[in-house]
């Protein structure tokens, strides 16, 4: 699955603009205090996951559900796994109607809803566009080749298309277009952080935050002031959450697409992740990274990705949505949309 660069968490404080989303917390005097969250890094989906939990006694229980809900998810989604339900309806349900599991089901709903929200910009049958461009292993498998150009790239492939996926939800049954395979990555790895978040803060009754390399979801109650989180283009750079915009979120979630980290070389070209349906190839380069808050993660994902592929399209499709944004051009300059605070006011 994708991964995308991000923010990192920071300890909350009172300085903060907080970015608003769906949901009410509760005021600080009803919340107990913890002290400082527990911290878990690890690595998993080809990211880096980090786990934050408001009531450090409780940690271990949501490590555990975590850990739990990443291997479901990549058992289900994962495009780079053979044996995954997934790679397993790729290979299968251009033939015929094949049923899927309820993961499975829920995360291809999610991006089948994505692709509608976007009109197409998001699309998971974007699959063999991404794998023609060289994309077609997991990415630390793709950068073991770099600096290396590994020749030219096929043709551009245009996605086939999400209105041609007949998915019948009541059954459970998936049937593809010949030709075609599913790439989940723009929302399942956004999913699993909304699904780990929800599990772990209703299990262990405290804030969580699930940060999967750099889309984050929280549940829970918030410690005070919210959760901070910093902006950065790469969410694993070292200097990160120094002289970088940080903002706080006290639900849903946030997350930031970008075109400067996962890049490769081929056919004399620096490509990356971000795929243009209707082109098969990577969009005009007008966004370096574009940041969104959401009631969810997988809405701010979609968000994000879709507004990378919109390129000058962006800002009025995300002020048509109303969600809070930061989008980054490529010289550097930023803009804001909705409820996002100017980086001068958001330390």
């Amino acid at each position: 699955m994708n991964s995308t660069p991000a923010g990192a968490v920071d300890r909350p404080g009172s300085g903060d603009r907080a970015i608003p989303a769906a949901g009410t917390a509760r005021t600080a005097t009803d919340r107990p205090a913890y002290g400082e969250p527990a911290t878990a890094v690890f690595s998993a989906l080809g990211t880096t996951a980090v786990l934050l939990t408001a009531n450090p006694a409780r940690a271990d229980d949501a490590l555990l559900i975590l850990r739990a809900e990443l291997a479901s998810i990549d058992a289900a989604c994962s495009r780079f796994r053979p044996d995954s339900e997934l790679s397993r309806a790729n290979v299968t349900a251009c033939a015929g109607p094949v049923p899927v599991s309820a993961l499975l089901a829920e995360a291809l709903e999610a991006a089948l809803r994505a692709a509608e929200l976007t009109d197409g910009a998001v699309d998971p049958t974007v699959g063999p566009a991404v794998v023609a461009l060289g994309y077609d292993r997991t990415f630390t498998q793709v950068a073991a080749r770099l600096p290396e150009d590994t020749g030219p790239t096929a043709a551009p492939r245009p996605a086939a298309g999400w209105r041609n996926v007949r998915w019948d939800p009541v059954l459970r049954l998936l049937r593809l277009p010949a030709g075609t395979t599913l790439d989940l990555g723009a929302t399942a790895k956004a999913l699993a952080a909304d699904r780990a978040a929800r599990r772990a803060a209703a299990a262990v009754r405290c804030g969580v935050l699930v940060n999967l390399g750099g889309d984050l979801s929280v549940a829970g109650d918030p410690p005070d002031g919210g959760w901070r989180i910093a902006v950065a283009d790469d969410h694993a750079a070292p200097d990160l959450g120094l002289g970088h915009p940080v903002v706080s979120i006290r639900d849903g979630g946030l997350a930031t697409s970008g075109t400067t980290v996962r890049t490769w070389r081929r056919g004399g070209r620096t490509l990356h992740h971000i795929v243009d349906p209707a082109t098969g190839d990577i969009p005009p380069p007008v966004w370096r990274t574009v940041s969104v808050a959401a009631a969810s993660c997988v809405d701010a994902n979609t968000a994000t990705t879709a507004a990378l592929v919109l390129g000058e399209r962006a800002p009025d499709w995300l002020r048509g949505t109303g969600l809070a944004a930061r989008l980054v051009r490529t010289d550097g300059s930023v803009l804001y949309t909705g409820a996002w605070p100017a980086d001068g006011d958001d330390r």
